[in-house]
């Protein structure tokens, strides 16, 4: 193209020769805001500090929320990953794995089922140790992968169901006590002053079996544990310890330390939650993008802002990708079930022609 004069405005206007198409070169300016868009979710300015009251920058970004950083796949084994899910409110969470260094992936779904954990991990190559707090639905999606799953002993009085401080009296014998004490030595001790630990508790827990042995008569006549609740961390102590779970950092085939708690997803919980407070006020889909977007920057190979712009999908491509599905694909058997993941049609009012049965939603 060659130049044609200017605009009434000053513009320069561009001329192609063998077509005789006259045209302007607008300046995208999209990638920019994406830029600061991203540094403003990220980051605690609040936008009535922002010129102008923030309103300008409301112009310019309320088309970026329409985009979804979805999750890359990761073909690069890694020795350890640590797995846990935030919570957004009204049946919705987002499941999160990463490493010491970076977020690997990200999934959103209606609660924490083992296919959704399954979803979760496909996209990611199998790990040699997991650490995690969650229960046997992981279990069972990491059988699928052939990693070994730790239950972080750190985590024990969290995880385990553990009686209330008054239990803790000395006629119970402190189990309570004892057991917490135990799980913090176990995880600040190191595998040295560990080792053996797993074969001293069942001789602990015996000495107090009268106690916990005690049993009390129901209002319907028949027999119920006194102590329930800590019968039921006695049990789920001895499983863990009977499955492998609780010392597979002490394995000494290992070729270097494990970690031994789960702090690092933690402190990326932790962070994802300054953020939604800081930003306050957003609808559950904006909440569930701005995990998203946290996610994304924190991959091990996030994309430039033009990049970003190019490749991933908008909501309007996510609607014509519904309802393509739904007119050549009658896959009833294949969809994941209700709770399995968020269904499209959840998030966003559709027009009325895209409005369709259960049994053709597209799953994010």
């Amino acid at each position: 193209m060659i130049r044609h004069g200017k605009t009434s405005t000053g513009r320069q206007r561009w001329r192609c020769k063998p077509c005789q198409i006259t045209t302007l070169k607008d300046i995208d300016s999209t990638a920019k805001h994406l830029d600061e868009f991203v540094a403003w979710l990220l980051g605690r300015r609040r936008q009535a500090d922002l010129p102008g009251g923030g309103r300008s920058f409301r112009r310019r970004c309320e088309p970026l929320w329409q985009l979804w950083p979805f999750s890359p796949i990761i073909d690069e084994v890694h020795d350890v990953i640590f797995v846990d899910g935030i919570h957004l409110g009204r049946g919705a969470v987002v499941l999160i794995t990463q490493t010491p260094d970076c977020v690997l992936g990200w999934y959103a779904a209606r609660s924490e089922n083992a296919r959704a954990w399954e979803a979760l991990m496909s996209p990611i190559a199998p790990p040699a140790l997991v650490l995690t707090d969650r229960g046997q639905r992981l279990r069972h999606s990491m059988q699928e992968h052939l990693a070994r799953h730790a239950c972080p002993a750190l985590h024990l009085p969290r995880v385990l169901p553990y009686p209330p401080s008054h239990h803790n009296a000395p006629q119970t014998g402190g189990l309570a006590q004892l057991i917490r004490s135990w799980a913090t030595t176990l995880a600040r001790g190191g595998p040295r002053r560990c080792s053996g630990m797993d074969r001293h508790l069942p001789g602990l827990v015996h000495a107090r079996k009268d106690f916990l042995e005690e049993k009390t008569r129901r209002p319907d006549g028949g027999w119920e544990y006194a102590h329930e609740r800590l019968v039921r961390a006695r049990n789920s102590l001895n499983k863990l310890i009977s499955q492998g779970l609780l010392f597979t950092y002490l394995d000494p085939t290992w070729t270097h330390q494990m970690p031994a708690t789960t702090n690092q997803i933690e402190s990326t919980n932790a962070r994802l939650r300054q953020m939604l407070r800081d930003h306050r006020g957003m609808g559950l889909t904006r909440r569930m993008k701005a995990v998203f977007w946290w996610c994304y920057t924190h991959s091990p190979h996030p994309q430039p802002a033009a990049r970003i712009l190019a490749t991933m999908p908008t909501d309007e491509a996510l609607e014509n990708a519904w309802y393509q599905a739904s007119q050549t694909h009658q896959a009833t058997g294949t969809i994941p079930g209700w709770g399995d993941a968020i269904c499209f049609n959840e998030l966003h009012h559709l027009p009325q022609h895209l409005e369709l049965t259960p049994a053709t939603r597209f799953i994010l």
